[in-house]
């Protein structure tokens, strides 16, 4: 069964680099800032796993709802930031 969590977590960090991508080469704000949202859905299911692998997942658990309360007000922040400053309006015309 680990086996099974291992390459699930090799393919996670696989989607995880093509969101980075995303998140780099992005067109426009809102297109980078999805992408960062993303790596960090994607890193929370990840530590997930990784707390399934060690028969840890209590310890994991609360780090990642941890690490998904501060990736939300992140992206939260920063796409207030960039309303404010028009950056996502902008681009988007």
């Amino acid at each position: 069964m680990d086996q099974i969590f291992l390459y699930f977590g090799l393919y996670l960090s696989f989607l995880m680099v093509i969101s980075l991508y995303r998140a780099i080469f992005g067109p426009t704000v809102l297109d980078r800032l999805i992408g960062a949202n993303a790596i960090g859905s994607k890193t929370v299911v990840l530590l997930i796993l990784i707390g399934l692998i060690y028969d840890r997942v209590d310890m994991f658990v609360d780090i990642a709802l941890a690490y998904a309360m501060l990736n939300f007000i992140a992206v939260l922040a920063a796409s207030k930031y960039f309303h404010k400053r028009k950056g996502l309006h902008d681009e988007l015309s």
